[in-house]
C-alpha cells in the first residue's frame, strides 16, 4: 500500500492543476446540485418492529385521512391575573383566533375550539387550540407556518399571554456563532504547530472544500432520500473534524521529509505513502464504526451514518489527492519562515551548519520527554489514568435515556413557553399524552378504557373514539408525571401488559419509549461488530494482538467516562448553566450507541498515527523503550493538535440551540479529551512499556495469513532510492 500511496502522492504533486481542478469542479457540481434540488418535503421517523409504529401504522390503514402522520400544534391562552379565560372578551379572542387558524392554510385537518374540547383547566387560568394537519412538519409551507405564528402574535396584543408549540414549528437548528470559533480556534492551532500560515491554512481550506462537496451532496439528495436536517450536521461536524486532522497529518510528515534534505516531489510522495496510510486505515476505522449504525435498524440512524461516512470518504480521498497537488503550489511557503532562514543558513554554513542543524534535531522536544517520563514510571502513570477516568465514569450508571422535547428546549422559545403553560394549568403529563389503539369493535374498547382506569399514574382517560367502519379506536390518556420521567414508562408498560395484543400504545412518549428499547438491545451486537471489525483491521495494519486489544479497553475506557460526563451535565445539571443547559432531562436515547461508533472512529485515528511510528522505529530495529519515545518525538505534537482542532471543531455545536445537537457536541468534544490526552497519551505508552516486545507479538501461523499492508513504508526505505520513484533513478521536480 505505501508503494501505491507513494506514486499516488507524486502523481498529485505533479499533475496539481489538474488534480486541483477536478475537486473544484467537484465542489461547484456538488454546490449546483444542491442549489436546484426540489426542497426536502419528507423527514420520516420510522422504528421498524415496534408496538409504537406497529400502532402507528395501524393508523394510518384504519383512520385513512386523519392525518396520523401528520404535524400538530398548540396555541396556549394565559389569562392575566386574577382573570380566566372564560371571561367574555377573552372567550372572544379565542374564538377569532380559531377562526383565523381555519382559513389560514388548506393544510389544516382540524381546529378544535377550547371551550367545546374540554380544553380550559380547572382554574380558568389557561386553554389551548389544537391545530392537526395533514402532513408532516417537514411538509409545511412556510404560508401555513407563517399563518400559525401570526395567529399567535394576532391574540398576543389583546390582553393574554399566548405561545405557540408542537412539532408543527420544528425547523432547521439554529446555527450558533460556535462553529465559527471552533474554525477559527483550528487556526490558531495550526500556525502555531507549523509556524507558517501557508502550512495553516491548506488543512483548513481542504477540509472546507470536503465538507462543502459532502453536506451540498447530501442536500442534492435529500428529497429522493429522505433525510433530515440532522443529517447534514453530523456530516459537516465529523467532516470538518477528520478533514483538518488527515490533512495536518499529511502535511506535518511532508515537512519532516523535507527537514531530511529531500526533494519535494518525492517529500510529497513519501509523506502520503506513510501517512498517508495511516490515514486509509483511520479512515477506514471511522467509516465502519459510522456505516455500522445499520445494526440498529433505525431508518434515521442508518442514513446519518452513511452520509457521515461518505464525508469521512471524501475527507480520505482529498487527504491523498488535493494535499499533495496544493504542496505543490505552496513550495517553500509551507515552511516557516524561522525554518527557511535556518535551512539557509545551514546550507551556505556547510559542514558546520549541518552540525549545527544536527545539534538541534537531536535537542528533546516535549513529546521526547513525556514518553521518558511514562517509561520510567509506568504502573503510577497507568494507575493515575484508569482510576482517574473510572472516577469521571461513574455518573454513567444513573444513566436515564429518553428523546429531548420542546421541555428542554431555551426558555426564549414559544415552544418552551407553551410547554410549561401547559404542565402548569394541566399538569405535567399533558404534554405526552398516550394514544391507544384498539384494534376491535367497540365493546373491546369499552373494555380497554375500564382497564386503564383500574391502572394508576393516568391523570385523565378520554372515550374510545372509533373510526368509521367500526373496526378501530383510539384512546387518549394523559399521564400524571412528565413524558420523560420513568412513572410515565411504567404506565406504558401497564397499559400493554394489562390488554391484549389487539391493544397498541403510540405516541411521541410511548414512540420514545421504545426507541430508547431498540437502543439499548442494539449496543452489545453492535459494539462487537464495530470493535470486532476494527480489531482485524488493526491487527493487519501493527501486526500485533495485544495492540490492537489494548486500543478497543482504553477506548471503552474513555467512551464510558464520557458518558458520565455528559449524565454530570445533562441529566445531573453539573456546571449546566455554563453549556447553555437550562433543563436537566433524560439523556438523548440514540447518544450512548451513537458516542460508540463515533467515538471509537475518531479514537482510533489517534492510535493509528502514534503507535504507526512507534511500529516503524521497532521494526527499523529500535528497542521497545526507544521506539515509543520516538513515536513521541515525531507524532506527540501533531497529535495534540489534531486532538485540540477535533475538540475545537465539536465543541463549537454546543452553541447550538438544538438539544440533541448540543450533546452530541459535548459528548464527541469530552471523549475526544479523554481518549487522546488520557488514554493515547499516557496510558498507551505505559502499556506498551509495561509489555515491551510482548506488546508486538503476533502467532507465526497468524502473521502468514495476514495480508502484508505496510503502512509504516518499509517497502519505501527498501526499494526507493534517496530522492526517487521505487525502482527507478531520482525525478526532481522544481517548484
Amino acid at each position: 500500500m505505501a508503494t501505491f500511496l507513494y506514486k499516488l502522492g507524486r502523481s498529485a504533486f505533479r499533475r496539481r492543476r489538474l488534480v486541483a481542478l477536478l475537486w473544484v469542479a467537484l465542489l461547484a457540481v456538488a454546490g449546483i446540485g444542491a442549489a436546484t434540488a426540489p426542497v426536502a418535503t419528507s423527514s420520516s421517523f420510522s422504528i421498524p418492529g415496534t408496538e409504537a409504529q406497529r400502532a402507528f401504522d395501524l393508523l394510518e390503514e384504519r383512520f385513512p385521512g386523519a392525518g396520523a402522520d401528520g404535524a400538530t400544534a398548540r396555541v396556549v391562552f394565559k389569562a392575566p391575573a386574577g382573570q380566566k379565560m372564560t371571561d367574555p372578551a377573552h372567550k372572544a379572542v379565542v374564538e377569532e383566533t380559531v377562526a383565523a387558524l381555519k382559513s389560514g392554510s388548506d393544510q389544516i385537518v382540524s381546529v378544535t375550539d377550547p371551550y367545546t374540547g374540554q380544553a380550559v383547566s380547572q382554574n380558568g387560568s389557561t386553554a389551548y387550540v389544537s391545530v392537526a394537519y395533514k402532513v408532516n412538519a417537514m411538509e409545511l409551507t412556510d404560508e401555513t407556518r407563517e399563518a400559525l405564528t401570526q395567529a399567535g402574535h394576532n391574540a398576543q396584543g389583546k390582553g393574554l399571554t399566548v405561545e405557540v408549540g408542537g412539532d408543527a414549528l420544528q425547523t432547521m437548528p439554529e446555527t450558533g456563532s460556535g462553529e465559527i470559533v471552533g474554525v477559527v480556534i483550528a487556526g490558531i492551532v495550526l500556525v502555531l504547530t507549523f509556524g507558517s500560515l501557508v502550512a495553516a491554512g491548506l488543512p483548513l481550506l481542504t477540509a472546507i472544500i470536503g465538507v462543502g462537496i459532502g453536506v451540498s451532496s447530501i442536500a442534492a439528495l435529500a428529497s429522493v432520500l429522505d433525510l433530515g436536517s440532522t443529517t447534514s450536521t453530523l456530516a459537516m461536524m465529523i467532516g470538518l473534524a477528520v478533514g483538518i486532522d488527515y490533512a495536518l497529518f499529511i502535511v506535518s510528515r511532508y515537512r519532516a521529509e523535507l527537514a531530511e534534505g529531500r526533494e519535494k516531489e518525492d517529500a510529497a510522495g513519501r509523506a502520503v505513502g506513510t501517512a498517508g496510510s495511516a490515514v486509509v486505515f483511520a479512515g477506514l476505522t471511522v467509516v465502519i464504526a459510522l456505516v455500522g449504525l445499520a445494526v440498529v435498524n433505525i431508518p434515521m440512524l442508518t442514513k446519518m451514518g452513511f452520509a457521515a461516512a461518505g464525508t469521512v470518504v471524501i475527507a480520505v480521498l482529498i487527504a491523498l489527492t488535493l494535499i499533495p497537488a496544493m504542496l505543490g503550489f505552496a513550495g517553500d511557503k509551507v515552511i516557516g519562515r524561522k525554518q527557511r532562514k535556518a535551512a539557509k543558513a545551514g546550507a551556505e554554513g556547510g559542514a558546520e551548519g549541518g552540525a549545527t542543524k544536527s545539534a538541534k534535531s537531536e535537542k528533546p522536544n516535549g513529546g521526547t520527554r513525556w514518553a521518558r517520563f511514562v517509561i520510567r514510571r509506568p504502573v503510577m502513570v497507568l494507575l493515575i489514568g484508569v482510576l482517574g477516568l473510572g472516577a469521571i465514569a461513574l455518573p454513567a450508571a444513573s444513566l436515564e435515556m429518553g428523546l429531548p422535547d420542546d421541555g428542554v428546549k431555551p426558555t426564549s422559545t414559544t415552544e418552551r413557553r407553551a410547554y410549561d403553560a401547559l404542565s402548569d394549568g394541566f399538569g405535567p403529563g399533558f404534554n405526552g399524552p398516550l394514544l391507544v389503539v384498539v384494534d376491535g369493535d367497540k365493546a373491546t374498547a369499552d373494555r380497554t378504557v375500564s382497564t386503564i382506569k383500574g391502572l394508576e399514574g393516568w391523570a385523565a382517560v378520554t372515550p374510545a373514539t372509533p373510526n368509521k367502519a367500526g373496526d378501530a379506536a383510539m384512546i387518549t390518556v394523559v399521564p400524571k408525571d412528565r413524558p420523560s420521567s420513568g412513572a410515565t414508562e411504567t404506565l406504558v408498560h401497564d397499559i400493554r401488559n394489562a390488554t391484549g395484543d389487539d391493544v397498541l400504545v403510540t405516541g411521541a412518549t410511548a414512540m420514545n419509549i421504545d426507541f430508547s428499547q431498540k437502543m439499548n438491545d442494539a449496543l452489545v451486537p453492535y459494539l462487537a461488530l464495530v470493535v470486532g471489525l476494527a480489531f482485524l483491521l488493526l491487527t493487519v495494519v501493527f501486526r500485533s494482538i495485544l495492540v490492537p486489544l489494548k486500543a478497543a479497553l482504553g477506548f471503552l475506557l474513555s467512551v464510558v467516562a464520557a458518558l458520565g460526563a455528559v449524565v454530570a451535565v445533562f441529566q445531573w445539571g453539573w456546571l449546566g448553566s455554563l453549556f447553555g443547559v437550562e433543563q436537566t432531562g433524560p439523556i438523548m436515547s440514540m447518544m450512548p450507541i451513537f458516542m460508540v461508533g463515533v467515538v471509537f472512529g475518531l479514537a482510533m485515528d489517534y492510535e493509528v498515527f502514534l503507535v504507526t511510528r512507534m511500529r516503524e522505529a521497532y521494526v527499523h530495529g529500535e528497542r521497545p523503550g526507544e521506539a515509543i519515545v520516538t513515536g513521541f518525538k515525531h507524532s506527540a505534537r501533531v497529535v495534540t493538535a489534531a486532538a485540540v482542532i477535533m475538540i475545537a471543531v465539536f465543541s463549537g455545536f454546543i452553541g447550538m440551540t438544538d438539544q440533541m445537537i448540543k450533546m452530541i457536541g459535548f459528548g464527541l468534544a469530552i471523549a475526544v479529551l479523554f481518549d487522546a490526552f488520557v488514554v493515547r497519551m499516557a496510558i498507551v505508552p505505559a502499556v506498551l512499556a509495561l509489555l515491551g516486545h510482548k506488546a508486538w507479538w503476533l502467532p507465526k501461523w497468524l502473521d502468514r495469513i495476514l495480508p502484508n499492508v505496510d503502512v509504516e513504508g518499509e517497502g519505501l526505505a527498501k526499494d526507493t532510492p534517496a530522492g526517487g520513484a521505487p525502482g527507478s533513478k531520482p525525478d526532481l521536480v522544481k517548484v
